[in-house]
């Protein structure tokens, strides 16, 4: 399997630790069921509701046979494919950080299947890291969230792989590390998605499910918290399985910020130039980066560079990036960074009343396992629980390789899709 550049680096499990790192706490249930978006201020155009589909493109399509050569290809699991598989981007209206109308996009994988086939789970994947807009799924198959969305599809599901805001057809800058608008964008993409469905097939059952890897895993549990808490009341969440994901946030940042993290000069100058545009660390890039990066950090990391282009372009620890007293700052945080580092440590703080299934690698030296005993803990602390799944001794692009077959085996149990085909 091919992942984007960050992983293949090795790396991207630092970033989706610190992904939700943002200076407020978790959109509340009514504005993230707020049926319309403001208009931004001398906003030209039509005010859409949330999450209207705008539009959606045919990617191509799939055979049975052609799903599995892909698949493999990919190195994930085709076992249990059962159906050919149409794939779709479509964009829709959302909101930006700010409460304001914007656009983002999304893949929408849908199975192969006739109007006689019972109806169907959505299933939400959330992607990793991703530092070039066209990286993610939605804009290239070469991708693994491409092929988990491609997998889940195959075995009966419609699945929709939101991009986040800023990535792929997505205007503006991706607000990386801000997880309220990453659960406003996926709980849309959902209703676009239902939209897609509702006109072309096939007809769904109300039910989500929802997982993702690194990132995408603490994405998923936030995303699963705010469908629990009613935020969507158009949607009944049925489980939510996440893959070595990165809930222990605070943790981590102090790690990264010393020199625990493989390749941690990348995610935390991704992390500094994104969290500026949201909360304002610096009046200039010179007060958080060293010469000669200062000058160049904030374009390398625009959207329209890749992973391996910011990976070759920075050096090889935080202390040559970043500015001595920055790095204290993000080491020992306090005022605004520590209270938004409390609210990023609580996207495990609910009380689920459908499975929760943690998946894990206790060889992962990216997202330790250690962050989904906090998880299960944080879980159980709310009154809820939650299993935690270990996969083995393998690294953390492995542990998305041996997690998703099973993820896919108990979505399964529970919605009965493998009927028919």
């Amino acid at each position: 399997m091919v992942t984007s550049p960050f992983r293949a680096a090795a790396a991207v499990a630092l970033l989706a630790l610190l992904a939700p790192l943002t200076g407020c706490a978790l959109a509340a249930p009514a504005a993230l069921a707020a049926p319309a978006a403001p208009a931004s201020p001398g906003q030209i155009g039509p005010v859409h509701a949330r999450g209207a589909l705008l539009s959606a493109e045919p990617l191509g399509g799939l055979d049975t046979e052609q799903v599995r050569s892909y698949l493999s290809g990919q190195r994930v699991d085709a076992s249990r494919v059962r159906f050919g598989v149409d794939t779709s981007r479509i964009s829709y209206a959302t909101v930006d950080p700010e409460g304001r109308q914007t656009t983002a996009s999304a893949l929408v994988a849908a199975p192969r299947i006739g109007p006689d086939q019972p109806a169907r789970s959505l299933v939400s994947w959330q992607h990793g890291t991703t530092a070039g807009r066209d990286e993610v799924a939605s804009m290239t198959e070469d991708n693994s969230d491409r092929a988990a969305a491609v997998m889940f599809a195959a075995a009966g599901y419609l699945v929709s792989a939101p991009d986040y805001l800023g990535l792929g057809t997505g205007a503006g800058y991706h607000p990386y590390l801000d997880l309220p608008s990453t659960v406003t964008a996926s709980v849309d993409s959902l209703r676009a998605t239902r939209a897609l469905a509702e006109r072309d097939g096939p007809r769904l059952d109300g039910q989500v499910l929802v997982s993702g890897h690194s990132q995408g895993g603490q994405a998923a549990m936030a995303l699963g918290r705010e469908l629990r808490r009613g935020a969507a009341p158009e949607f009944r969440l049925a489980a939510v399985a996440p893959i070595a994901g990165p809930y222990d946030v605070s943790g981590t940042l102090r790690t990264a910020a010393t020199t625990g993290i493989e390749n941690a000069p990348a995610y935390l100058a991704y992390f500094t130039v994104a969290w500026n545009r949201l909360h304002h660390l610096y009046d200039s890039p010179a007060q958080a980066f060293r010469p000669p990066y200062a000058a160049s950090v904030t374009e390398l990391l625009d959207g329209h560079h890749g992973g391996r282009d910011v990976l070759s372009a920075l050096p090889a620890t935080p202390g040559e990036l970043f500015t001595p007293e920055f790095l204290h700052r993000l080491a020992n945080p306090s005022g605004a960074l520590a209270d938004a580092l409390a609210v990023a440590d609580g996207s495990c703080d609910w009380r689920p009343d459908v499975p929760v299934r943690l998946f894990a690698a206790s060889g992962d030296r990216d997202v330790p396992i250690a962050n989904s005993d906090f998880c299960q803990r944080r879980v159980r602390a709310a009154g809820g629980d939650a299993a935690l799944i270990d996969v083995g001794q393998v690294d953390h692009a492995t542990s998305e390789l041996r997690a998703l077959p099973q993820v896919l085996a108990g979505f399964d149990r529970l919605t009965g899709a493998r009927r028919g085909g």
